[in-house]
This record gives structure tokens, sequence and C-alpha cells, in this order.
């Protein structure tokens, strides 16, 4: 199995530090509000990362965090007028119901920054025990970037790039402007704890390099997030945890694309972020897996207004054959071992999900083939599909239930003018009057719509 490896650039073989044994940790959400679909596609795809390791044998330990106490945390604290810790549980509630509509697993270990707060204090004194951090006299304590020589080695950037790249906090007691703050000194109205530079909290940063030291110890074999994550926080954690250790952080470091709205980037200010919570409210968890699924993790994805409503009509396709095969023959416990070998071959390069699903079209073709011929082995086929891609959240459903709850749902008040049309191309299908039949075809696409045939007719659904 090969994984690429952010920090060398390339695909590696994947070997653990201990043998059968893969220590995994993904940084999970800042609870400052609702969960969109970014956070939705993070958690899915290291969820499917464990599942799919633990399918070829390792024993994986997968640790996620919820970042409680944080700068926007604080500032929706005071926007809204409840204490900071309140919101934070809150919201963790609020997603942890989210994430499991989607039925996305807990990990091994949830880890919260203020469950930490004694080691964070801990970790910050030795680094400036060791000349890796000063403070300051108001209090706050910053890690010392030029005390680390590879700092840049993950973003590939040097100290000048860097500069370039980041944001600045321009407190003139740092000593170098790229300096990052381990601990900050209190401020009026904010949560704060004793430490030994006085009242304060910890640095964004430091709360993931504790939190994994506190499960795993020095040294783990996967470290994940959104790419947008890679500077200047999981270089900022390389730097902080290896200047504490002296060794090898993470083997490897894995990192996801991210969402486009129909072409641009998704943020608040611009209003285009999609809840998980109204995505739930209007799909099911495998239509939004099967949409986020079919570009390979690393890539970003843009959600057109047409992604989810074509991978709902792609599973309604698949699951009328997974009916018309379980309707034919008797279901079975069979297995067709080259369903299982190509999904594991896609997943063995770099967790392929694209190709896995591509891979789809062809099965169901041949599926679909052997129902119209009366091959039974059709239903060991099926049984394969469903336990094969039940790792990654797919065909879980009964099938007569998802077909019947798609055409209901898509079974609205179709104009005359295309159900006439309609009945018209049937008529010249019939007839073998292909040049007419796609003419009419295009005349109801044109219309805002879609004739798929059938074996008993067709059905017409709204783009």
């Amino acid at each position: 199995m090969k994984i690429y490896n952010s920090l060398t650039g390339k695909k590696q073989e994947f070997k653990p530090l201990e043998e059968g044994k893969v220590k995994m940790y993904a940084c999970g959400i800042t609870v400052s509000g609702e969960a969109h679909i970014g956070h939705a596609y993070q958690a899915l795809i290291y969820d499917i990362i464990r599942k799919y390791l633990e399918k070829i044998g390792y024993d994986v330990t997968y640790a996620r965090n919820y970042t409680d106490v944080d700068d926007k945390i604080i500032a929706k604290s005071n926007e809204t007028g409840i204490p900071a810790d309140v919101y934070a549980q809150e919201m963790i509630k609020n997603i942890d119901e989210q994430m499991s509509r989607l039925k996305v697993d807990d990990p091994s270990l949830w880890l919260k920054a203020t469950e930490s707060i004694d080691d964070i204090i801990e970790f910050v004194s030795v680094l400036e025990k060791k000349g890796h951090a000063y403070s300051t006299p108001k209090g706050d304590v910053y890690f010392s970037v030029e005390s680390f020589p590879s700092y840049g080695k993950l973003s590939h950037r040097n100290l000048e790039d860097a500069m370039n790249g980041v944001r600045v906090d321009n407190d003139e007691m740092k000593k170098n402007p790229l300096d990052f703050a381990l601990w900050k000194s209190a401020k009026e109205g904010e949560p704060s704890w004793s430490s030994p530079w006085g009242d304060g909290r910890p640095g964004w940063h430091i709360e993931c390099s504790t939190m994994n030291r506190k499960a795993f110890g020095d040294q783990i074999d996967i470290h994940g997030g959104g790419r947008d994550l890679i500077f200047p926080h999981h270089e900022n954690e390389i730097a902080q945890t290896e200047a504490l250790t002296g060794k090898p952080f993470a083997s490897f470091w894995i990192h996801n694309g991210l969402i486009k709205v129909n072409g641009q980037k998704m943020s608040k200010s611009l209003g285009n972020s999609l809840f998980l919570k109204d995505l739930l409210d209007k799909y099911s968890p495998e239509v939004i897996k099967f949409a986020l699924l079919q570009t390979n993790y690393r890539g970003d994805i843009n959600v057109t207004d047409n992604l989810f409503p074509d991978a709902e009509k792609h599973l309604y396709e698949f699951y009328k054959i997974i009916l018309a095969a379980e309707t034919a023959f008797q279901k079975v416990d069979g297995e067709n071992l080259e369903i299982d070998a190509a999904f594991n071959k896609a997943m063995d390069d770099d967790f392929n999900t694209a190709l896995a699903i591509s891979n789809l079209f062809g099965i169901f073709k041949s599926i679909k083939s052997k129902v119209n011929s009366g091959d039974s082995s059709a239903a060991a086929d099926v049984a394969q599909v469903r336990k094969t891609y039940s790792l990654i959240g797919l065909f879980e459903t009964d099938a007569k239930a998802f077909v019947e709850e798609f055409e209901s749902k898509n079974k609205e008040d179709i104009p005359e003018e295309v159900v006439k049309i309609a009945e018209e191309r049937l008529l010249a299908r019939k007839e073998k009057n292909w040049a007419k039949s796609d003419e009419l075809r295009d005349k109801i696409t044109a219309l805002g719509y879609t004739v798929k045939d059938g074996k008993d007719g067709y059905t017409l659904t709204k783009n």
C-alpha cells in the first residue's frame, strides 16, 4: 500500500513504526460554529482511512480532537453572550449529532484542548528550558522559529517565503515575526488558567502537539488534516514537537483537499458555507458520501448545483439494478472476490475512492446483464458490492426503500408537455425510429428534464 506523504511530496510504501499497529491522529474541528461540508468531508476521509487500514489487518488507534478554546470561540461567546465553555460544549453536542446522522464513526479517542491544560503547560515549560521558547514580561510565551533550523520542511518554504504566507502577529515583544504563541496571557473576559507565566490560555498550535503526545507518546504513524492546515498549523506542530523530543513526529503527513462552491472557496465572508445539517435534511448520507468520494481525497471538490442531485441519480440507477437482482434471485452470502480485489487495489493506491467508485459503473453494467439473462450469480455480485462498499458507507440501504423514496421525491408535477413528448418518443422507439427518438430526447432535455429508458418504459426526472 502506498500513501502520498506531504512531507516528502511523493507516494511511499506504508510501514508503521510498530509492526501490525497504526497510531493515527487527525486535526478535528474548532467548535466556533455549526459543522459544514468541509468538516464533514475531512471527518469522512479519515474515518475511511482508519477502516481500510483495519480491513487489511492493522490494529488502528485513531485520535481526533476538538479545539474547544480558541480566539474564534471567544469571539462567538462575546457575540452571543454565552460563556465560552458553555458555547463550546453546545457546539460539540450539535456537531456530534450531525456526524452521527452522516454515519461517520467516532474515533478510538476523543481529545479536547481544555482537558489537556496541565500537559500543555508542561510541554511549553520544557520547550522554554531547552531554549526553544521564551516568555515576555506580559506573560506570553513564544516558540523561537530560528531555534529549529528545519522549520518549513513540511510546507517546503524557506523563512522568507514563510513570512509572506502567514498573518504576522505584530507583538513588539516577539524576537522574530514568525515566532508563534505557545501560551497567551489572559485578557479580561476570556477563559484562562494559572501557569508559571501568569494566567492565560494555550495557543492553537500547541494544543494538537500536546494531545498527540498525551495519546501516543513521541511519535505517530499518520497525521492528517485539511490542506489548509499545512502552513502554519502543521508546520508549527512539527517544530514544537520535534524540538521537544528530538525525533521525527509523524512518518506520514496526509492532507485532504478543500471544498469550493461553484468555483469559489467556501468561507463565511462569502456567505457560501454549506452546513451539514442542511445537506442531511435534503439528501441521505449515502448520496453525500457518493458525491464527495468521487474525487480523490487530495483533490479539491467543486460543489456545483448538480453535484448532489447527480450523485442521487447514479445511486438510484444502481439501486434499481440491486432491486432487480434481489427480486429475481434468492439472496446469497456468495462472493465475487474480483470486486473486492479491485476495490482493494484502488484503496492501496493512496486511498483512491474515486477509482473505487468509477469501478461501480462497470460492475453494475455486468450485474444488469446477468439479471436480464437469468444468471443467478448476479445475486452473489450484489452481496459482494454491499459488503465491500459498506466500508465507504455505500449500499447499506434497503434497495426497494431507496428506489421508492427517490421516485416519490422526484414525482413532482411534470408538465403535460414533457409527458406528451416522452410518450411520443416511447412510440418512436417501439417503431425503431431512432432519429426521431433522439430528437424528442433533446426536446425533453431542453425543457429541463431527463428521460431514462427502462425495461417497462421510461422515467422522467428534473435536471
